[in-house]
């Protein structure tokens, strides 16, 4: 089996979505990115993880510049690389998860929007002193993140300063926060379209809180690498 894995721009950060990846299995991950342009090496993928890292650039979803903790600059080839890795997963019926700026770009690439800062909410959901923060989750029934959870609710981990806006053509949130933002993202009709879930936090260092056998982290794992193994 093998995992087509974007770049999220930090080698270690790199490193915790490939350990988690692995796991236990036999499992080749193949990193993409734009700075080798190597769009060509998904012909050896079977399923595609996009990963966090740095925000989307404003005009993937008609925001504005200037925002509150916005980077210095933003990476607009890797949003051009990312998106053609989605599109071209999607014609190939690939099964994908995205991961916290993952779940955010396919919702943008989907006519979705974003709050660009979260302000006071920032409290509950941003990294602070290096440290990822930790909130409750809630889970809409009859959803993937359900079945693989096993629960209506857990406690998941914290590293984001946007969120999704508006939800994108054909996409449902599926897990929110006590305080609304939204934590999951799936399809609103699955029925013969490719696996697709995507998720705010970050299952792949959930191992920095001892909590790496539990299902927000392990569970999706698995239910990512089972639709793989399925299609």
């Amino acid at each position: 089996m093998k995992i087509g894995l974007t770049y999220t721009g930090s080698e270690p950060k790199q490193a915790h979505y490939t350990r988690w990846i692995k796991g236990p299995d036999a499992i080749e991950v193949i990193t993409l990115s734009a700075e080798t342009g190597n769009l060509d090496a998904m012909t050896d993928c079977d399923g595609i993880v996009l990963s966090g890292g740095i925000d989307i650039a404003p005009e993937y979803y008609s925001g504005k510049a200037g925002y509150p903790n916005a980077p210095d600059r933003f990476n607009e080839e890797r949003d051009a690389f990312e998106t053609a890795v989605f599109r071209q997963a999607q014609e190939k019926g690939l099964p994908v998860l995205g991961i916290c700026r993952g779940m955010q770009l396919i919702n943008c690439i989907y006519g979705g929007t974003l709050v660009q800062d979260l302000g006071e909410k920032n409290e509950v959901h941003r990294v602070a002193n290096n440290l990822d923060k930790v909130h409750g989750i809630h889970i809409k029934p009859d959803s993937i993140l359900h079945q693989a959870i096993g629960s209506g609710q857990c406690a998941v981990n914290s590293a984001h300063h946007q969120a999704i806006g508006n939800i994108g053509d054909g996409l449902q949130i599926t897990a929110t926060a006590p305080d609304g933002v939204a934590e999951a993202i799936e399809r609103s009709q699955a029925t013969g379209h490719p696996f697709l879930l995507c998720v705010q936090w970050h299952p792949e260092r959930m191992h920095h809180f001892g909590l790496e056998q539990t299902a927000p982290s392990k569970s999706i794992r698995e239910k990512f690498l089972e639709a793989v193994q399925s299609k």
